[in-house]
């Protein structure tokens, strides 16, 4: 087990420094002069924990993150919140056989459905139905409708992770032998399918976390929630490089480290159950 975390680690580090390279290579680009020395520069200032300042605004990149960061940690959290609550129960509903043949046209289309597509539907229908207009700063549209798109992208990716480990675990060829040594179906389920199937959902927490902030991307700039998210991309809209830099590398941060821990903690479950 220790062998595998370090290993898994290892992998861990290398992802992180990958990230901090390309963020500097992106920040190295509003710099003026020969690039390399500007790379160069700029990687050393990231090692620093010195970002620069955004050439829109002249403020220090670390203070926008500090600003605009809560917004988006709210939106995500609570997404994240709103899609274990609907996803468990989905994917476990439609990881069953039957089930599962059954609705994988329909699963294919809405997976198939951008976040935009979503966010839209969401805007038309808080304004044509409650009068609320997505440019209008309230909680509604800054916080509610956000983490309701988020909370939905993150249901679907969250019900798909728990989907393809059920397939998995229906196929197992070890339900015979253990239906054969008396054991039932439920304890089958309880004791050995189940532990494969949120294994499974861990094992993809870097996908789903990826999906979150993603999400969090579009529905920000829909509904100006005024978040880091929103500002990655007006940061690339007006090619502030210095400001949209630090806020990949903080994506690409927790997106490696969902998956870190995900993989972990997966070994960790299947070990403990079995």
């Amino acid at each position: 087990m220790w062998r595998f975390a370090l290993k898994e680690g290892g992998k861990w580090v290398l992802a992180l420094f990958g990230a901090l390279l390309i963020a500097a290579a992106l920040s190295a680009l509003a710099d003026p002069g020969p690039y390399l020395a500007a790379f160069g520069n700029r990687l050393m200032a990231f090692l620093s924990l010195d970002p620069g300042r955004s050439t829109i605004s002249g403020l220090p990149a670390a203070r926008e993150l500090a600003m605009h960061g809560p917004a988006t940690a709210d939106v995500v959290l609570l997404g994240a919140l709103m899609a274990l609550m609907l996803g468990l129960p989905l994917g476990l509903l439609l990881g069953t056989g039957g089930m599962r043949r059954a609705t994988a046209p329909v699963i294919q289309i809405v997976s198939a459905a951008p976040v935009f597509c979503a966010c839209l539907a969401l805007a038309y229908a808080a304004f044509h139905l409650f009068g609320i207009r997505p440019d209008t700063a309230s909680r509604v549209t800054t916080l509610f409708l956000p983490t309701v798109a988020v909370g939905l992208a993150g249901t679907a990716a969250v019900q798909m992770a728990l989907r393809r480990a059920a397939s998995l675990a229906q196929d197992s060829p070890f339900r015979l032998g253990l239906r054969r040594l008396g054991l039932t179906a439920m304890e089958i389920e309880r004791v050995y399918v189940a532990p494969q199937i949120f294994a499974g959902l861990l094992e993809s927490l870097g996908e789903v976390m990826l999906t979150l902030l993603s999400a969090a991307v579009v529905a920000e700039w829909v509904f100006q929630s005024h978040g880091i998210a929103e500002l990655f991309v007006k940061s690339v809209a007006l090619h502030d490089w210095s400001m949209a830099a630090p806020i990949l590398l903080v994506f690409a941060a927790l997106t490696c480290t969902a998956e870190f821990l995900g993989r972990v903690g997966s070994r960790v479950l299947m070990r403990a159950a079995s």
